[in-house]
């Protein structure tokens, strides 16, 4: 899977993404951890990548926007550190890759995921 992963995902989430073959970048390593919320969500769907965020404000994009794309993955953990956040991906892409695939939103806490397709 593609994924982007915005400010508030640790680098080392993207690192762990790459060992396991995913194709994952971070906005910081490509100089653009300042891009506003929307270009960040243009670029997602340009490359057919899966954004991984910790800010709600993707979520009233998307639905304000209308599109079936990009799917955003968007944590909403009180423990933020890589190891949590990666075990709860493991988790999404294990039981929801395919709701991502086609377009969702996905939100994740401690105690559930909820997937809502796209478009909003």
């Amino acid at each position: 899977m593609k994924f982007p992963a915005d400010m508030g995902i640790s680098p080392r989430v993207v690192a762990a993404l790459r060992k396991q073959e995913h194709n994952a970048v971070h906005l910081q390593e490509q100089g653009l951890g300042r891009l506003p919320d929307i270009k960040i969500i243009v670029k997602a769907k340009e490359e057919r990548r899966i954004l991984l965020t910790h800010d709600l404000d993707f979520g009233e994009l998307l639905a304000a926007g209308g599109d079936s794309l990009p799917s955003v993955t968007i944590f909403r953990l009180k423990d933020m550190r890589a190891e949590n956040v990666l075990w709860h991906l493991r988790n999404v892409i294990a039981q929801h890759s395919e709701s991502l695939a086609k377009g969702a939103v996905c939100s994740v806490t401690e105690r559930r995921v909820r997937i809502r397709p796209l478009p909003i």
